[in-house]
């Protein structure tokens, strides 16, 4: 099968497409052809060989962690799935023909395989820094870099929980967080006096590691109300960094619920075959995101 892998931490040009065995399920595990796999920022930032508190990665490695596909392979103990079930979920080396999920729930009725694969780590991360943060109903919440993946997520998980979300964003983006519900207003010069005139600000999140840290925390008034999963520094400044994952299945029944309640929807912004990887990689890094990237085998 092809896949997609690196063999030394680099930048993009690190990673190549290979031939390589096809993986198989395990006790517990199920193997899917993949028709999708997310992109996300986590998949580059460990092929920089960043430290994100995860397990060490050896070499040479695939690559991603979320796919959407068919139900091909069962491993023993699984029962709750069957061989041609449409599934989306988390695994790993998911930039590939074929792939193996620890974790999936069946695709919400009308998703797209392209749709579905952009969930599962976007809405654990959601749910994870919403809880962390300790955001309630009636507070307001303040996202820093809000029409990403996550912020999509945050932002729509909010206001299905009463939650008043601020969301900043680049120009071209107000709209469309103004569509998920959400207060919306440009970064750049000015942004904090911004952010205050749309209200008291309860609670924050760095969801772009764009150098605001020590804002967030003067407008959410402490550094235990800020919570980031970009900027690595964070802890320097008494901000929790947030990199270690909760409850992958718990997440993936939550994202089939509001999905299936209309009160979930992330928009896929570009499609990427594999080896247009390490484009995927570069248009990432480089943000004003709407929605997600997903690679297409």
């Amino acid at each position: 099968m092809r896949k997609v892998s690196f063999t030394e931490f680099g930048g993009p040009d690190v990673l190549h497409l290979v031939d390589a065995e096809e993986p198989h399920a395990g006790p517990g595990r199920i193997r899917i052809t993949v028709r999708a796999a997310g992109v996300n920022p986590v998949d580059w930032r460990i092929r920089e060989g960043q430290k994100l508190g995860a397990h060490p990665i050896e070499l040479p490695s695939g690559v991603g962690q979320d796919a959407a596909g068919v139900v091909d392979e069962i491993g023993e103990g699984v029962e709750d799935v069957r061989v041609g079930d449409h599934v989306f979920g988390e695994g790993f080396s998911t930039y590939a023909e074929f792939a193996v999920l620890s974790a999936w729930a069946r695709i919400p009725e009308g998703l797209t395989f392209e749709e579905a694969a952009g969930y599962p780590s976007v809405v654990e991360t959601a749910l994870r820094v919403i809880r962390e943060v300790g955001a309630q109903s009636g507070q307001t919440l303040l996202v820093s870099g809000a029409s990403g993946g996550v912020g999509s997520a945050v932002l729509q998980i909010a206001r299905d929980r009463g939650i008043t979300v601020i969301g900043t964003a680049g120009v071209a983006n107000q709209d469309y967080l103004r569509s998920l519900g959400a207060l919306p207003t440009t970064y750049g010069e000015g942004w904090v006096e911004r952010v205050r005139q749309l209200g008291h600000v309860d609670a924050a999140l760095d969801l772009a590691g764009s150098g605001v840290i020590r804002e967030l925390v003067e407008l959410a008034g402490n550094p235990r109300k800020v919570i980031s999963i970009a900027d690595l520094g964070a802890p320097e400044l008494g901000v929790r960094f947030s990199g270690v994952a909760g409850s992958v299945p718990q997440a993936l029944a939550v994202a089939a619920d509001l999905i299936s309640r209309g009160k979930l929807h992330i928009p896929v912004e570009k499609s990427y075959t594999l080896a247009e990887a390490a484009a995927a990689h570069i248009d990432s890094q480089r943000g004003h995101t709407r929605g997600r990237r997903v690679i297409v085998p």
